[in-house]
């Protein structure tokens, strides 16, 4: 049987991924045209079309996902392989990467992994900050970080935090201009501070006190897709703002901020790592969730 062409298959694969063959080049260090020379070169050779082209976007066909679907894996298997090779050296190598929010990655990653980073040197740790649903592995991700109730359950799940609460705050002078709110219900009748998810939705306040739940859809001013706005708002008096309380809690702590409506913010899971159970790990991706544990 002849040897097939791996670079071709590696290529389809990137490119089917992506979406984009320019994004594919931008992965793979090659230039679009080679990308679109080794498709043509394997659809001639498998006498099938694999990839739909149009001006904005590439897809798969139904042969093309099928055959993304056999061998996909197959090349992170392969890099899993070779950078278990690294356990044979002195010092442990490869890159992982992590998909997770701004605030947990400064208040819980960082601090833990960088002695990590400057203890192996030839460890890289690729960082994405995102508040949507990433699908950490159609995106090629090795793990990804959310609140635990929010973990599909064939992932592997590990807490890399205490539980959490949620904590609704204004500062003193807005609370001097506004009573604060009694119930969750009294927050209609308050500017809130919003956070809108990748998704498009803006998010709906969630409440529980005596196994009662309350959602409240707030409206307000001022509307951010990422938390460290949301806190800088609170504290300049926009409104109120509602985040996991670790968000706050210095400046709680400093009285620049004051919780309202504590009691009917109960714990919950709080962050854990998640990946994949079926996917072979590098030793650096050993490292990093040993790093991690609590």
């Amino acid at each position: 049987m002849a040897r097939r062409n791996l670079n071709d298959l590696l290529a389809f694969v990137t490119v089917a991924r992506e979406g984009s063959f320019t994004r594919a080049g931008a992965v793979l260090g090659v230039s679009q045209s080679a990308l679109s020379q080794a498709i043509k070169a394997l659809e001639e050779r498998l006498e099938i079309r694999l990839l739909t082209r149009t001006t904005r976007s590439v897809s798969p066909t139904p042969a093309g996902e099928r055959l993304l679907q056999a061998i996909g894996n197959r090349f992170e298997e392969i890099e899993a392989e070779l950078d278990a090779l690294t356990e044979l050296r002195d010092k442990p190598a490869g890159s992982v990467r992590i998909t997770c929010g701004d605030w947990v990655l400064r208040s819980i990653l960082l601090p833990k992994l960088t002695p990590l980073m400057q203890r192996y040197p030839d460890i890289r740790i690729e960082f994405d900050v995102s508040y949507g649903f990433r699908d950490i592995v159609a995106d090629r991700f090795d793990a990804g970080v959310r609140l635990g109730e929010s973990i599909d359950k064939d992932m592997i799940a590990m807490p890399i935090s205490p539980k959490l609460r949620m904590a609704a705050v204004a500062s003193p002078a807005y609370l001097e201009a506004h009573p604060a709110p009694k119930v969750p219900e009294d927050l209609t009748g308050h500017n809130c501070i919003n956070i809108r998810f990748p998704s498009g939705g803006v998010y709906v306040w969630e409440f529980e006190r005596r196994a009662r739940q309350v959602n409240v859809r707030v409206d307000g001013q001022a509307t951010f897709n990422t938390s460290p706005p949301i806190v800088l708002a609170a504290l300049e008096g926009v409104g109120i703002a509602f985040l996991p309380e670790d968000e706050f809690a210095p400046h709680i702590e400093e009285g620049r901020l004051v919780r309202v409506l504590q009691d009917w913010c109960p714990p919950f899971s709080g962050y854990h790592l998640y990946y994949p159970s079926r996917r072979q790990h590098s030793p650096a991706f050993s490292l990093v969730v040993d790093a991690l544990r609590l």
